[in-house]
């Protein structure tokens, strides 16, 4: 199995047809293509969850990125959590992804498999084989990734998922200043690492003195340094170890130095990585030091624009090689059962250059791509020499399948849910606070004596059900008119700036869940019209002062829409059933080619059959 996240079929079949994929072209020749469809919500932790269990997301729970807490309406990580039993132990990562996966029943039946970076598999899972987790494994500040920026500017303000040092240049270039790393427990304060820069103008580097290793760092503009191993201590007895990388925009006239979120030592995790668990350190012994967050490319840093699009390019390639360098590591010692390995670069080069696809986009207003006009389509090369290194290792027994999660599209429109929920009457804020910077985040600005539904995350609106919620107000015998209104509200907003509708539908939680953990699904999900997304500040309980915005930030492409526009691609070496693909059909697909029998309660069948 190689996955390729984010392959969008509207740039897949023409370059099959150009030949410029020729090693996918190969396994469609020899197999077969298939447009495959995806889940409600078209996101990455949500669909491979799908592909792992062969359920839908209320058979293994996992809806969104992000969910709420019904006893503090707090926004959440969806995917894993911290539990501590006692004051006497550290806390547990444990996943939240549930349901039965394949390899857990591969394992059963004594098969082996090797899974390197799948979404949703933080902590790892125990199974016959090796697991190397993928999306959903922090950085050692416990986010998802939070960057650094170093600057002599002081004019800068901090933005979204960063840090921002200001610094002091000395009269020879010299430069004291901290890392900044995880809280310490105790004291609620940021435990910080020192360093000591000299700047040289003249050769354009930042000398970068630590305790680290090594002890002398060199970082030169333009370039990304190597690896540079820090320690916090965080108690008496505890320390973390991470892992982090720099690169220098420029000195003159200002210090600009950009840090990389700070990874786990792949040999001292804080917390297991990888199954056994001295499996992450034993690839670093044989590729060396290499990224372990679970969204490694630097988006953050590019959306921001701490660095440029040369930077975020060069730290692709950097990942892909990486990863690239474990799946072969892997393939040279298979004989058996299955090897999987994600490679998730594709989508986050879509991500940030889809607005180089479309004259007028609203972060690309010139209409200018320049050299960056065709740089998803040379990724997409660059994927397809990854599929041909992996049918070096393929024999005639061997079942090959290359596949996307979901497709992608244009995002040049924010739709604030919580905002539309408040002009339209279903949600209220507190005497005295209006729209906007002043409502906050995190739904702090909710009155919830008032409010009959709110929305967090990409996709969902909630009812303030009464039992459910803490403080609801909406009686059982209300939902159903409720959420009535609501979907006819939304399928017919419009957007008189953008134009058009930007719903195609709004389903409810029984028309597309089902399963031991539906329950814990939003009441309604948002189908987007391509070109719309609910916002960033939507997913983070924001309540801003205006329904529509433009999307002008780099991350321009996207495919958090209705699910019917973002199929993925699946490519077999091996011939399969006409009809529709869809990810429920992976897992017993995967399983029947393996003899074992599907779980019972899969939903999909094999393709192969």
């Amino acid at each position: 199995m190689v996955g390729l996240d984010g392959l969008e079929p509207g740039i897949v079949e023409p370059m099959l047809q150009e030949g410029s994929l020729p090693n996918l072209r190969s396994l469609a020749e020899s197999g077969g293509y298939s447009r495959i469809a995806t889940t409600y919500p078209a996101q990455t932790p949500v669909a491979w969850s799908t592909f792992a269990t062969g359920t839908n997301p209320g058979g293994h729970g996992i809806f969104d990125f992000i969910r709420r807490d019904p006893n503090t309406y707090l926004p959440e990580i969806s995917l894993n959590r911290y539990v501590q039993k006692s004051a006497f132990l550290p806390p547990k990562a444990e996943n939240l992804r549930r349901g039965t996966a394949l390899w857990d029943l591969l394992s059963k039946a004594d098969v082996p498999s090797t899974v390197i970076r799948f979404p949703c598999t933080y902590p790892p899972d125990n199974l016959k084989g090796r697991m190397l987790s993928g999306m959903g494994v922090p950085d050692v500040k416990g986010s998802f990734g939070t960057p650094t920026f170093f600057t002599s500017r002081s004019d800068v303000s901090v933005k979204e998922g960063e840090v921002v040092v200001p610094v002091n240049i000395g009269q020879v270039g010299d430069v004291a200043t901290n890392l900044i790393g995880p809280r310490d427990p105790k004291s609620g304060k940021d435990v910080t690492f020192p360093l000591e820069m000299k700047l040289d103008r003249f050769q354009k580097t930042a000398t970068i003195q630590s305790r680290g290793e090594p002890n002398v760092l060199v970082a030169k503009e333009g370039e990304w340094s190597d690896w540079l191993k820090v320690k916090f201590k965080v108690g008496r007895l505890q320390s973390v170890v991470g892992l982090v990388r720099f690169y220098l925009m420029g000195i003159d006239p200002h210090l600009e130095l950009y840090a990389s979120p700070i990874n786990f030592d792949p040999k001292a995790p804080v917390y297991p990585i990888s199954a056994p668990w001295d499996y992450a350190g034993e690839i670093r012994s044989e590729i060396g030091n290499y990224y372990t967050t679970g969204m490694v490319e630097e988006h953050t840093g590019l959306n921001n624009g701490r660095i440029d699009e040369a930077a975020f390019l060069d730290q692709c390639e950097m990942v892909l090689k990486e990863r690239q360098a474990m799946m072969v590591r892997e393939l040279e010692r298979f004989k058996e059962g299955l090897h999987y390995c994600l490679f998730d670069t594709p989508d986050r080069v879509q991500h940030m250059f889809w607005r180089y696809r479309e004259i007028g986009h609203p972060a690309n207003r010139s209409g200018s791509a320049g050299e960056w006009q065709g740089v998803i389509e040379e990724h997409y090369r660059k994927c397809d020499e990854i599929v041909a290194k992996a049918l070096e290792y393929a024999d005639d027994d061997t079942l090959v399948i290359a596949l996307s999660d979901h497709g992608f599209g244009s995002y040049f429109r924010d739709f604030n849910v919580n905002t539309w929920l408040l002009q339209n009457g279903f949600l209220t804020l507190k005497h005295g606070l209006e729209p906007g910077e002043g409502a906050g985040e995190l739904l702090q600005a909710v009155d919830w004596e008032r409010t009959r539904a709110y929305s967090v995350g990409f996709a969902g609106v909630y009812l303030n059900l009464k039992g459910r919620e803490a403080a609801g107000i909406v009686s059982p015998s209300e939902a159903v008119d409720l959420e009535a209104a609501i979907k006819a509200g939304l399928e017919t907003a419009q957007d008189s700036e953008g134009g058009g509708n930007p719903i195609r539908s709004v389903k409810s939680r029984a028309e597309v869940y089902a399963g031991d953990y539906a329950a814990e699904s939003p009441d309604l999900v948002i189908n987007f019209e391509g070109g719309y997304r609910a916002s960033s500040k939507t997913a983070l309980g924001a309540v801003p002062r205006a329904v529509f915005e433009d999307n002008e930030k780099p991350w321009s492409g996207d495919h958090v829409v209705d699910p019917a526009l973002v199929p993925g691609v699946f490519f077999s070496s091996r011939p399969f059933r006409e009809g529709a693909v869809n990810m429920l059909d992976m897992a017993p697909s995967i399983l029947s080619a393996l003899d074992v029998p599907a779980g019972d309660k899969m939903e999909g069948g094999s393709v192969y059959e």
